[in-house]
């Protein structure tokens, strides 16, 4: 017996890194967001057809910040679903850590309400831990952290040139 291909959708998140300032960049999500209204989040978007992973992320960070960042590493993967679990809440993503020399005042849309550049001390004073979505933004960004200062210079540097699809 063969096996149906399952559907589900493919999405990104850009943990955003201010590398002279030490800051993250966290987004507010707007109120009359479907998912999730006014948490905190990173950059995140889906995938769309016939788009990588790297160009969805810097096509998402563009839009929702009008940023431009540098990839610097993988920080995981995510499986959630937006909803109820059906087959098309279903989202799969790759998680990146991108930095930008310094934190810029970024161009937000309608998708979130406000910005705020802050340090991994401040955000873990901030985020509401019983909340699903800011708990996860919070384990992300633990991660994130460790990684930043875990990861070999010469490693982050031919990331930032090579990239990580291996496509």
């Amino acid at each position: 017996m063969v096996e149906e291909a399952g559907r589900f959708l493919a999405g990104v998140a850009g943990v955003v890194y201010s590398e002279r300032d030490g800051r993250y960049l966290l987004l507010r999500r707007s109120s009359d967001k479907d998912f999730a209204p006014e948490a905190w989040e990173c950059v995140t978007g889906r995938v769309q057809q016939g788009e990588g992973f790297e160009d969805a992320l810097r096509r998402e960070v563009r839009e929702e910040t009008g940023l431009d960042v540098t990839v610097d590493a993988i920080v995981g993967t995510t499986h959630f679903y937006r909803g109820p679990e059906r087959p098309e809440h279903e989202l799969l993503g790759v998680v990146y850590l991108c930095s930008v020399p310094t934190a810029t005042v970024p161009h937000i849309g309608p998708e979130h309400s406000e910005y705020r550049w802050m340090t991994f001390g401040e955000v873990q004073e901030m985020l509401r831990v019983n909340h699903a979505s800011e708990a996860w933004l919070l384990r992300t960004l633990r991660r994130a952290e460790m990684l930043r200062k875990a990861l070999p210079e010469g490693w982050v540097g031919h990331a930032r040139i090579t990239g990580f699809e291996l496509g």
